[in-house]
């Protein structure tokens, strides 16, 4: 007994430990399961099935070692991911990386509020409310909150997401069909093809790696709570893309299974909301459907909106932190409202939102070679030489 409650008593202040560095990880990786990767899982599995749950696994490792790059250089410089690079390989090349990172912030910030907008259309309410409330909210909780308040919200919101593993285990999936899929991989079909860049493109976006090392660096977190914020991240990571199988799954489990989504695929948030009244009823089904995507919607919405209001400070070089008040980071606060209040009026325009959603994560996966080789270039040069990528991690 002794021993037990040593053990117990030794193991609290690591845990303590790591939930004061635990965030900036989970959070970007909650955002990654946003409207747009939900609604291209969801199409992947109405259209193929289990087919692509293969995918979604094998981009794990992939996934964390992308973000743990942004974790190294954030602990070890003290400095965003624009900043570093307009330092070592000038202004001309940071204001090209801030370019595609406000392509696909912008798709992403469309897609957010086209989600949200599809489970208002769904239930009935007016696009000025079901636009107009969570730009408000947003803009509430970083004009009035520090880094730390706007972490918790974000994380609280973002863990509403794990409903979709629920409704996965509810749809009742054959295990033998999965275990199938994976032999069974249409690699010739152009449309399939198609899916395997969007679902890569929602997996590892550019707004991710610029999010989480500001992040880290708002958060004040150095080279010694490296370790943790690893954890952190890698725990993120697994946790996104469970979501991003649950939905497949989902998908493939009632929509797929019954060949509705087979021909033409999903062309409204509605024809997802299908996928999750087979086993929880009509109504029960769409509401925690709605709930799970304008999680999603509205953690992704702050990482994005930040993502763009940091990097800009970044190349500017001008004051970009929620621990300054509007007063003193105007720039900063100023790129945020527009993202937020652009992107609610851009959804007024938009019709076909799954279509939209597909078409940005395939953006996304054309944008990752300038993102993901700035990063790699970061990693080798940027950091002290005992802090790099080193052996067979490199």
């Amino acid at each position: 007994m002794p021993t037990r409650q040593a053990s117990t008593a030794s193991s609290l202040p690591r845990l303590s430990g790591f939930l004061k560095v635990a965030g900036p990880g989970l959070v970007v990786m909650l955002a990654d399961t946003d409207v747009g990767s939900l609604i291209t899982a969801a199409q992947s599995g109405a259209k193929w099935g289990y087919s692509l749950l293969l995918l979604q696994l094998l981009l794990i490792p992939i996934l964390y070692i992308v973000q743990e790059l942004t974790v190294r250089l954030g602990t070890a410089t003290g400095r965003g991911h624009g900043e570093l690079i307009r330092d070592h390989y000038g202004p001309v090349l940071a204001w090209i990386s801030y370019a595609g990172l406000v392509v696909a912030g912008v798709g992403a910030i469309v897609t957010e509020f086209s989600g949200i907008a599809g489970i208002g259309d769904l239930f009935g309410v007016p696009r000025l409310v079901s636009l107009g409330l969570p730009a408000v909210l947003l803009l509430l909780l970083v004009f009035t909150g520090s880094y730390r308040r706007v972490e918790r919200v974000a994380l609280v919101v973002g863990l509403f997401e794990l409903v979709f593993i629920g409704l996965a285990i509810a749809a009742k999936p054959d295990p033998d069909a999965i275990l199938k899929s994976f032999a069974h991989i249409p690699l010739g079909n152009g449309d399939f093809r198609v899916l395997i860049a969007a679902n890569i493109g929602a997996v590892i976006m550019p707004w991710m790696i610029f999010y989480q090392q500001s992040a880290i660096v708002d958060k004040g977190l150095g080279w010694d709570h490296m370790r943790r914020a690893r954890l952190d991240t890698l725990i993120g990571a697994v946790i996104s893309q469970c979501v991003m199988g649950a939905i497949l799954i989902t998908a493939a489990a009632t929509i797929g299974q019954s060949g509705q989504g087979t021909k033409q695929g999903l062309e409204t948030v509605g024809d997802l909301a299908k996928a999750f009244t087979p086993a929880l009823g009509p109504l029960l089904g769409q509401a925690v459907f709605g709930i799970g995507i304008i999680a999603a919607a509205f953690i992704a919405l702050n990482v994005v909106t930040l993502a763009l209001a940091w990097g800009f400070g970044d190349v500017m070089q001008r004051p970009h932190s929620l621990e300054k008040s509007p007063r003193e980071a105007p720039a900063f606060y100023a790129i945020f409202t527009i993202a937020v209040v652009a992107g609610a009026i851009a959804v007024q325009l938009v019709s076909n939102l799954v279509a939209l959603n597909v078409a940005v994560e395939v953006m996304n996966a054309l944008l990752l070679p300038l993102a993901l080789g700035l990063l790699i270039l970061l990693a080798t040069r940027a950091l002290p030489e005992d802090k790099r990528v080193k052996g067979a991690y490199k």
